[in-house]
């Protein structure tokens, strides 16, 4: 097959698609993969390593797009990629379909088979391929709230970890999965006070034998939310309902209550957001302030750190995409985990999910498939 990896165009956007390793395994394979010049740049891997993997280097994304036929890439396309697609096209990317219309909308004219890194699944009920940006992401925001708390970034003036005689920050964590244990996990080593919101029992035991009893963990009922946003320093926003919008934890009523210049870090933007005064930022403009609070609404986290990015990213993707490529869309009959990815075919929304989300009807893969 014929595979395309071009540059990523959102704002602040340095991960790739492909790294050079990966590139290897699909010319080993036998298939062809065309790089768009410079795609590698930002994540440190030039056009000659690119080449030494054996791919084949193009001018500008409009080549890739017209002589691939599996498209591989980080972030969601934007307007002037899915205005490339065609039906023949399998696009693999993250694409965060519920809060962006305009996106959905893009893709269902397009006819082209979209397939979504965040909602394809795994044996255990997880989801592989949000998992290492989770655990890039979920880092990321604690360093991004420790930062923010400084008084020449709008915060209070507070350091995260305290010093002898002055006590730390409190962060409140909403979600215990692979981005609210990871900030957990972050916070606690510098030396914060950390509690957890979970509505898994079982979730909140396996975080309490990970932590050893050194992060608190309340179940997450209305009054424990309220509560403990009013007493933190840092709210990490950390929920997810795969496919799905993120449920609004935060009110706007809440922020003239909390802490002035406390910090919310919305980890949840891709997917609306989980807060309700959350908007997307970028890298560049990361923070806004609302009613006293400060807020960090990035919405590519883990392309602040590119090569690691990439390459965690990489290792995850790289069996779904071989599969695809040898097989094309029979990989999804072959292995129905990739095929909970599919969110869109033949102009018809696929995950059930991202439809109700949207309000638009859902329609049977396999049903579509066979038209």
């Amino acid at each position: 097959m014929r595979v395309g990896v071009p540059a990523e165009i959102k704002p602040d956007e340095y991960r790739v698609g492909l790294t050079p390793t990966a590139v290897r395994e699909y010319v080993a394979r036998g298939h062809q993969v065309l790089v768009e010049s410079g795609a590698g740049l930002g994540a440190g891997y030039n056009d000659e390593a690119y080449r030494r993997a054996g791919a084949q280097i193009a001018p500008d994304a409009a080549a890739v797009f017209r002589d691939s036929d599996l498209i591989i890439k980080v972030k969601e396309p934007q307007k002037v990629e899915w205005e490339r697609l065609e039906p023949r096209h399998i696009l693999f990317t993250y694409l965060h379909l519920a809060p962006d219309p305009a996106q959905t909308e893009g893709l269902l004219k397009s006819g082209c088979a979209a397939i979504a890194y965040e909602t394809v699944t795994d044996a255990r009920g997880g989801l592989p391929l949000l998992a290492p940006m989770s655990e890039v992401a979920g880092r990321i925001a604690v360093f991004s709230a420790a930062e923010t708390l400084l008084k020449h970034n709008g915060g209070m003036g507070l350091l995260l970890c305290g010093v002898p005689g002055v006590p730390p920050a409190r962060v409140a964590v909403l979600g215990g999965g692979v981005v609210g244990m990871n900030a957990a996990r972050m916070a606690m080593g510098l030396n914060a006070e950390v509690v957890v919101l979970e509505r898994s029992i079982p979730r909140m035991r396996e975080l309490d034998d990970i932590f050893m009893g050194r992060v608190l963990t309340r179940y997450s009922t209305l009054d424990a939310v309220e509560e403990e946003i009013l007493k933190a320093d840092v709210v990490i926003g950390a929920v997810l309902t795969a496919g799905a919008a993120a449920p609004k934890l935060v009110k706007r009523e809440h922020l003239s209550r909390m802490k002035p210049g406390s910090v919310l870090v919305d980890v949840s933007i891709d997917q609306g957001g989980c807060f309700e005064t959350s908007h997307p930022t970028t890298h560049a403009e990361p923070t806004y302030v609302v009613d006293g609070v400060v807020h960090y609404c990035v919405a590519n986290m883990p392309g602040a750190a590119p090569r690691t990015s990439s390459e965690a990213l990489g290792h995850a993707t790289l069996p779904f995409g071989l599969a695809l490529a040898d097989n094309d869309l029979k990989a999804l009959e072959k292995d129905p985990h990739l095929a909970k990815g599919l969110n869109v075919l033949k102009g018809e929304l696929t995950h059930p999910a991202v439809a109700e989300a949207l309000g638009k009807p859902w329609a049977d893969p396999f049903h579509v498939w066979g038209k």
